[in-house]
């Protein structure tokens, strides 16, 4: 009996607080429309003959309330009927349904006393939303279930899924994937106070641990052996493939569908994140059935495309768009006034940074970082398994920025920030959450090939073919157009087009990069690995018959002051690596000694594993690496590089809570993407117990494998290959 009168007083002293909360926001934004009808000439809350404050206050107040009403009754109908609107359509959208709410709540005053054009409507109702939304989250922030009701809100929830029915103690785990950070640059950024979040949860007993990339350190290769278990078969993040005459590159969509295509059957398991998992701004699905912003599914049009369904959960509140555009904004200015401050002050190395890069940069670090977190967030609210996350912002500033440096600093203080704000999600999420932090690879500085030396790699190799160079190497002009493009910034700019509908031009990629006459050579670049393919031989052509044909070619690299190593099949030989000074090394007799002694514990084994690639190049050249600065030379124009050997971009970092095991004994290192899989799917196990399934082994021949499959392989990816 008294418990009961309790709980009913509870549940009115919790309704008083709820309709004070209202009362309080209709008050800000009934002043915030005051105000803004005294600046804004052509906003009017008065009638023709003028009229008393108090009616002016009052006619303030009823405009404020029947658009309060008006979005929180009629938006949420709008955006589920505009899901056929391309997403950033749908974020520009936002501001002029917006303003048209404000336009009825203004019609539905009697005796026509509030009045505006369209655009300062459009004004007004942003600002209203922004007071609002930053009003009610003030108000929520010191009770914790107005909080949790706005977060719900937020992020589109109304409560945890009827399914979840797990119990609370059992705890779900959210994997954040800071691209390009590496663990050196993690440890600099905690011991500079750059990322408080991160620093507190080593402090209170979370192992950081460094783990070493495939020579391949890019995103493509490093998640899709996180994701999928294998990353078998991919030799740089792009790569041509005689067999089919494809070009491969990671960020494509149709690419990204045909790896993990190849993964899954090659492991013969869906990925990570087959039981109720998420996965949000990767380039592969890991098996969820949550998408969001996932290359290898953003492809697919009709109904069964859910990878766009992040952006409208996101805009679906006004107040996220209008604080995204100003975040929007911002970041192009503070992009334009960091390279003109770079340009003004000479500084080196540098590379081009005009253009539509700032429009890029900050869809990569404001877009798509918001639309991630947010999807996260509802994530957790929504009590799923496993959610996987990329955050790209770090990866994309850091290529042209370079990986160390105020610009790069910004964002980690931001990335920090994200990161704050999913813990305290976390902790208003149905069940508990452990959350661990890794990287798909590092960054390493230095001046481009090109900057360094006069010529791109093309150029060196078309010189060494004995072929026409371009009258600008003639000249000794360095070109100082942008080349190359960053794996992030490409994955972004990617990302824009399929959210705006338009597709990605795979076959016009391939016509582009390919060469003019079969015979003659096709170069790549992915950082500071290059690889060069004779399109016209239909098999991995030998050390002697490139000698037959180019025979100033192998000499010319190898002996290049810009080029580490070169990997080359031979017929007598098997396959050697090739290094200044004649150096010559059969890939069985190789050891981390010898001309790879400067790369490092493991660069040896990298080695051997790619040359053992289906579609590795018939050459490979890695640039050179200086380890008492760190520097590589990246074939594109990228002063901060990955993808090759050499330096911080092989070594990530995981990041993992005291309460699950150790990544590997005391000892032991951990090596490639396909064993932190390994780890990652054996911390699911200890959190959520034998539902997930137990750890893959992924076939070396290609086969598929025959353990037991949880879910059936991917169909939709099936259909879109029959497609």
């Amino acid at each position: 009996m008294g418990d009961g009168r309790w709980g009913g007083a509870e549940r009115w002293r919790s309704a008083g607080r709820a309709l004070g909360r209202v009362i309080v926001v209709w008050a800000v934004s009934t002043l915030t429309m005051l105000i803004l009808a005294g600046l804004l000439p052509d906003f009017e809350l008065q009638s023709a003959d003028g009229d008393t404050f108090t009616r002016t206050a009052l006619t303030a107040a009823a405009a404020a309330g029947a658009f309060g009403l008006l979005g929180a009754l009629v938006w949420p109908v709008i955006v589920r009927g505009l899901l056929l609107v391309p997403a950033l359509v749908l974020g520009l959208l936002v501001f002029f349904l917006n303003g048209s709410m404000l336009l009825v709540a203004l019609w539905l005053i009697p005796d026509g006393r509030g009045a505006a054009n369209p655009e300062t409507a459009v004004v007004v109702a942003a600002v209203m939303s922004a007071v609002a939304s930053a009003t009610s989250t003030a108000l929520a922030v010191r009770d914790d279930d107005a909080y949790r009701r706005r977060l719900y809100r937020l992020t589109g929830r109304t409560r945890p899924r009827a399914s979840d029915g797990a119990p609370e103690q059992v705890p779900g785990t959210v994997f954040l994937q800071l691209d390009g950070v590496g663990h050196h640059v993690l440890r600099g950024a905690v011991a500079d106070g750059l990322m408080p979040t991160v620093a507190s949860w080593i402090d209170a007993g979370h192992r950081l641990t460094p783990w070493r990339t495939d020579w391949s350190s890019q995103t493509g290769a490093s998640q899709l052996g996180i994701l999928h278990g294998s990353n078998e078969d991919v030799p740089a993040f792009r790569w041509y493939e005689k067999d089919t005459g494809r070009l491969m590159v990671s960020n494509r969509p149709a690419s990204a569908v045909e790896l993990q295509r190849r993964a899954v059957r090659r492991t013969g398991d869906g990925g990570l994140l087959t039981v109720d998992g998420a996965s949000r701004g990767n380039l592969f699905s890991g098996g969820a059935d949550q998408l969001a912003l996932v290359l290898s599914m953003a492809a697919r049009r009709g109904p069964r495309n859910r990878s766009r369904a992040g952006y409208f959960a996101y805009f679906s509140d006004p107040a996220n768009a209008v604080r995204t555009a100003g975040s929007l904004v911002a970041e192009c200015g503070r992009e334009v006034f960091q390279s003109t401050r770079a340009l003004l002050r000479r500084e080196t190395p540098r590379v081009s940074r005009g253009g539509t890069y700032p429009f890029v940069r900050a869809f990569a670090t404001v877009v798509e970082r918001d639309v991630v977190v947010s999807a996260v967030m509802g994530d957790m609210l929504a009590g799923r398994t496993a959610v996987y996350a990329d955050l790209v912002a770090y990866d994309e500033v850091a290529h042209h920025s370079g990986p160390h440096g105020r610009d790069t600093d910004q964002v980690l203080r931001r990335l920090d920030r994200s990161i704050a704000l999913i813990a305290t999600v976390a902790e208003h999420a149905p069940r508990p959450y452990r959350i661990v932090l890794l990287s798909d690879h590092g960054q390493s500085p230095g001046e481009t090939f090109e900057g360094a030396y006069g010529l791109t790699l093309k150029d060196l190799v078309r010189a060494g073919c004995g072929l026409p160079l371009p009258r600008r190497v003639r000249r000794g002009h360095p070109r100082t157009e942008s080349g190359g493009g960053s794996e992030a910034r490409d994955a972004a700019r990617d990302a824009l087009r399929l959210a705006l509908h338009r597709p990605v031009d795979e076959t016009g990629e391939t016509a582009k990069e390919l060469p003019a006459r079969l015979s003659e050579p096709l170069v790549l670049a992915s950082g500071n690995l290059g690889l060069i393919s004779f399109p016209d031989v239909p098999r991995r052509m030998t050390r002697e018959e490139i000698d037959r044909r180019h025979p100033a070619l192998l000499r010319t690299l190898a002996h290049h002051p810009g080029v580490g190593f070169v990997l080359v099949a031979s017929a007598e030989h098997g396959s050697v690596v090739l290094a200044r000074d004649g150096v010559e090394v059969p890939v069985a007799n190789l050891d981390d000694g010898g001309p790879l002694a400067v790369f490092g514990r493991g660069a040896a084994r990298a080695v051997r594993r790619t040359d053992g690639f289906p579609h590795v190049a018939d050459i490979m050249v890695n640039s050179m690496y200086d380890p008492a600065t760190g520097t590589v030379h990246a074939f594109e124009e990228q002063i901060g590089s990955h993808g090759g050997l050499g330096g911080e971009q092989s070594y990530p970092f995981l990041l993992s809570p005291p309460e699950l095991s150790p990544p590997v004994g005391a000892g032991e290192e951990l090596v490639g993407a396909e064993q932190v899989h390994r780890v990652l799917r054996r911390w699911l196990r200890e959190c959520s117990g034998p539902q997930v399934p137990l750890e893959i082994s992924p076939s070396t021949d290609g086969s598929e494998s025959t353990l037991p499959v949880d879910e059936p392989v991917d169909e939709p990816i099936a259909q879109d290959e029959n497609r």
